[in-house]
């Protein structure tokens, strides 16, 4: 074999690399073809401001996601904002998320069967394709949790601090990414418990102070986001019910996009922590998956904000994937074994990978059917946030002086004004109405509305108007001071589009 090529063959072989491979592929199918949603638009408007911009607007909203908005801040000024540049560190984040499964799945359960296959579960639910093709940082959290579980095995193993550091910095990034993944604590507390307990050993012992500090050094760096994020809590967060014990029963099935998907994780677990010899790693994972879950809920029932939300606990998915290969690894092992001991122990063992294949394909078949639902154009928003449509319409009939009315206030948490300013040609250039301040004026994601609507039209002779939903009236469906205002000098729409989500209409005081 030629010296060039044994590095070749030697990646290849790594269990981590043919997952990654798979999510990257499966990440990237049609990956610009949904229309960003609102969340999204927050994303690019906010990246693709100055530093300095970031950062005063960071101390009055979304500071929970500040970590991700410097990163796409960076990411953006060298390749761009379209929606697919947008989108992609998600989908590298995501398949960073699949090699670390199938990391964690062969440390934990010493077999190669168990790692890919773990490390190929986790490409499978519709969820993971989702949030693999969203510009927001629920990917990147999912990445960095993952390889944090990772690397406390690799330090349980042996404690030292070098193997301690790479466990912090990955805690550390995913708190800045999103505090809520700061919950897996509770998971990863009980693991270590579980490792205390079987092992007993006096070295270990060390472990009762050394994962505490550890999670104290992770967590110094996310303090800030902790303060800022903690006084914008209920502007942002205001819109998530309370959580029901229904809610906590049936989570799974909206956690992965499938119940049918759950269930075949669930099933495909069984083997791992019933029959396995390795059924104490197993337990352990499965309080990595549920622990975090289970706290948030609580915190969501007794205190007075709720974060149960499936997005926000995304990263409870690559424990599942873990379980899962764990019991495709366990039946492979046995059939395995047993063959060995029969006759003809090269077709038997070539059935048992046969058998780990089928059952890799349940999930996989199990999913299919929810696939297309979240890559078709609409699927981020609900086809409710048509921002393309009105901005095709806009320039379509654009003529220069045009003047803007778009929801703001109480409605700016729909985002139309950067919404659909995003998706306007670069030539084309509205003349904003009621707007007394621009969103970078206002440190804000929206611009900030003008007090006194006579005072802020200005002298345009045609107004695009949008407002949110559907309707005949658009007028009636707009604050009554703004409304009066247009009544009295544009009289009414020439022309009223409903584009499914927001109605579009154009008035001409010429007409």
């Amino acid at each position: 074999m030629r010296p060039a090529v044994r590095p070749v063959v030697r990646l290849s072989g790594q269990v981590w690399l043919w997952p990654a491979v798979v999510m990257l592929a499966v990440g990237g199918y049609r990956l610009g073809t949904p229309d960003l949603w609102r969340d999204e638009i927050a994303t690019s408007t906010v990246a693709t401001r100055s530093l300095g911009d970031l950062l005063r607007l960071l101390q009055h909203i979304d500071a929970s996601n500040g970590a991700y908005y410097l990163l796409m801040h960076a990411w953006t000024a060298v390749f761009g904002d379209s929606t697919v540049s947008l989108r992609i560190p998600s989908v590298l984040a995501m398949a960073g998320a699949a090699a670390f499964v199938a990391l964690t799945a062969r440390r934990l359960f010493g077999s190669r069967v168990a790692a890919v296959g773990a490390g190929l579960l986790f490409a499978v639910p519709p969820e993971v394709s989702r949030y693999a093709q969203e510009a927001r940082s629920y990917a990147l959290v999912t990445c960095a949790i993952a390889a944090a579980s990772f690397f406390l095995l690799r330090a349980l193993e042996l404690p030292t601090w070098r193997r301690w550091a790479p466990y912090c910095a990955a805690m550390a990034l995913a708190g800045a990414g999103h505090l809520i993944s700061f919950s897996t604590v509770a998971g990863q507390a009980a693991l270590v418990a579980l490792h205390l307990w079987r092992t007993r050993g006096a070295a270990d012992r060390r472990l009762l102070w050394r994962y505490p500090l550890a999670v104290a050094v992770a967590a110094l760096p996310v303090l800030p986001v902790v303060l800022l994020g903690s006084r914008q809590s209920d502007r942002q967060l205001g819109w998530i019910v309370t959580p029901s014990l229904r809610g906590l029963a049936f989570f799974g099935e909206r956690l992965v996009g499938s119940d049918l998907v759950f269930c075949s994780f669930l099933l495909l677990a069984v083997p791992v922590l019933v029959l396995s010899g390795r059924r104490w790693q197993a337990w352990q994972v499965l309080l990595l998956a549920e622990l975090p879950v289970v706290s948030v809920w609580l915190v969501s029932r007794l205190g007075g904000t709720s974060y149960f939300i499936d997005r926000y606990l995304l990263f409870t998915v690559p424990a599942w994937a873990v379980l899962a290969g764990g019991g495709v690894g366990a039946v492979y092992g046995a059939v395995a074994a047993r063959a060995r001991r029969g006759r003809a122990p090269r077709g038997a063992v070539a059935a048992a990978g046969l058998l780990a294949v089928g059952l890799l394909a349940v999930p996989a078949v199990a999913a299919l059917p929810k696939q297309p639902a979240v890559r078709y154009v609409g699927s981020h928003n609900g086809s409710e946030e048509p921002f393309k449509a009105a901005a095709r319409t806009i320039a379509a009939g654009y003529r220069s002086g045009d003047g803007m009315a778009a929801p703001l206030g109480d409605q700016s948490w729909a985002m139309v004004w950067p919404g659909v300013g995003y998706y306007l040609p670069s030539d084309v250039h509205p003349v904003p109405v009621f707007v007394a301040r621009s969103a970078d004026d206002a440190e804000d994601l929206s611009p900030t509305p003008c007090a006194r609507p006579e005072a802020c039209v200005g002298a345009v002779s045609r107004i695009w108007l949008l407002v949110l939903g559907d309707t005949e009236d658009p007028l009636g469906a707009m604050p009554t001071d703004q409304a009066e205002v247009l009544r009295t000098q544009y009289g009414a729409p020439d022309q009223v589009t409903p584009l499914g989500g927001l109605t579009l209409a154009l008035l001409d005081r010429d007409t």
